[in-house]
């Protein structure tokens, strides 16, 4: 199946899209994640395709669409609100399905919340928290301090922004190379290196500064420091200022497909890029303790909500980490077509 890869432009934005199947058939959305593109997608683009029409976007600041702020104030609907205005665009009338990796699943949330019309069912592909990325606990989200610290775009690693800004594609610890190997997939798991050279493209082609990743930064006199700004992906994930309970309370709720990795690091109980998380391990000095800043339990956030909202099916893939689609990719798109055709 041909894939054709675009610049649509919208009332928002210039957006880059690979695209591919039939217009006709159902369309299905994928949206990526954070540091990455729709590139990450290739092989499941073109084994669904068969089946569906096929939208991958890049969102704002991400692959080859144009690089505008992120307003984080408004948590993630300038991204929900940019892939409206894609469908828009496109002429896609109806209400669509919505697959969201990571970061991308809080994006399909909001889209499902905001634009309920748009949407029939979903896929979370390890999804995000509903209540964002660090600085909150509880299955229910609560904020561990009240300047919610902990979370937001001083919680991204330095190095890791210089490399990424610097285009680096060596092998260091913090380089971007070395946390797609040891993060993006289970430990141990090998990418083809075509393939992994390609993905490693698109995380290079994030926008780096404070209007896309990570953000900026306020400081905080509540451990570890550093407590959200305003602008960029990392404050738009800030429990500050997103909250996606209210999924719950749609009237019809969207079915909802969660498919996640035992291994993920990256969305955990105890994920290594939650900072309360790192200071319990001794890897970020100053941790004040468990009782008073402990790790965010995400998948115990996601499955509080989903739970609450009462139509998903959560299936979990044993040894597998952070990107199913790529560790497992003919199980994830036969479960994923499985769902769709249900």
């Amino acid at each position: 199946m041909t894939v054709h890869a675009r610049h649509v432009r919208t009332d928002r934005l210039n957006t880059f899209v690979r695209e591919a199947g039939d217009p006709s058939d159902p369309t299905l959305l994928l949206v990526h994640g954070n540091v990455s593109s729709s590139v990450f997608f290739e092989e499941l683009i073109a084994d669904l395709s068969a089946d569906v029409h096929v939208l991958a976007p890049d969102l704002r600041g991400y692959g080859d669409s144009e690089r505008l702020p992120i307003d984080a104030t408004r948590g993630v609907r300038d991204l929900s609100d940019d892939l409206a205005a894609l469908l828009d665009a496109l002429g896609v009338e109806g209400p669509v399905d919505a697959l969201g990796w990571s970061a991308g699943g809080n994006a399909v949330l909001q889209l499902a919340i905001d634009h309920p019309h748009r949407v029939r069912r979903l896929v979370l592909e390890a999804t995000g928290s509903p209540y964002g990325f660090g600085g909150s606990t509880g299955p229910d989200g609560r904020p561990v301090a009240e300047d919610f610290a902990g979370s937001g775009g001083g919680t991204a690693n330095p190095a890791f922004c210089r490399a990424l800004a610097a285009g680096d594609r060596g092998e260091e610890p913090t380089s971007p190379l070395t946390t797609l190997r040891q993060f993006y997939v289970a430990p141990g798991f090998t990418v083809d290196p075509e393939a992994e050279q390609r993905y490693l493209d698109g995380m290079l082609k994030t926008s780096v500064g404070d209007d896309v990743y990570p953000g900026d930064l306020t400081t905080s006199s509540n451990w570890p420091g550093v407590a959200p700004g305003t602008t960029g992906m990392n404050n738009a994930l800030s429990p500050k200022y997103l909250d996606q309970s209210g999924f719950a309370d749609l009237d019809p709720v969207p079915p909802v497909l969660w498919v996640r990795g035992e291994l993920d690091q990256i969305v955990s109980d105890t994920s290594m890029f939650d900072l309360a998380q790192l200071g319990r391990l001794g890897a970020v000095p100053g941790w004040p303790g468990e009782d008073v800043c402990p790790p965010q339990p995400m998948v115990a956030q996601v499955r509080a909500v989903l739970e609450s909202a009462g139509r998903f099916t959560e299936v979990v893939y044993e040894g597998c980490g952070h990107a199913p689609h790529l560790e497992r990719p003919a199980r994830f798109a036969a479960d994923v077509r499985a769902f769709l055709r249900s």
